[in-house]
Parts: structure tokens; sequence; C-alpha cells
């Protein structure tokens, strides 16, 4: 698991879907090691199919 720094939970609803990037997304086939800001711009939530802008660091809660 990774820094909470380095991970994003969605924000949208009740998703709270969590992007790690030790993980990556397999869905999305994003790799692990790939960090939220390196993510493609076009990158939606696996859950809720939410854009990168619904996203806010866990740091930040």
């Amino acid at each position: 698991m990774s820094d909470p720094a380095d991970m994003y939970r969605c924000q949208t609803g009740n998703c709270g879907y969590v992007y790690d990037p030790a993980r990556g997304d397999k869905r999305g086939k994003i790799p692990p090691g790939v960090r939220f800001e390196d993510l493609p711009e076009d990158w939606r939530c696996p859950v809720c199919g939410a854009g990168k802008k619904a996203f806010k660091s866990l740091a930040e809660s």
C-alpha cells in the first residue's frame, strides 16, 4: 500500500474508490507504479466513471 499522500479517493456520491499507485488500475489497464498525476487525462474511476477532477488526495482528508 502506498503512502496516503500518493493515494486519491473519488469524491462522488457513495463511490469511495481509492486510487493506489502501488496497485494501479487493472480494469483501466494502468500498471502498478503509475502516480495519480501521471494518469491520462481521460482516465475514469473504474467504479463510477468520474474523471480525475472528482478525486482528492487522502493526505488532504
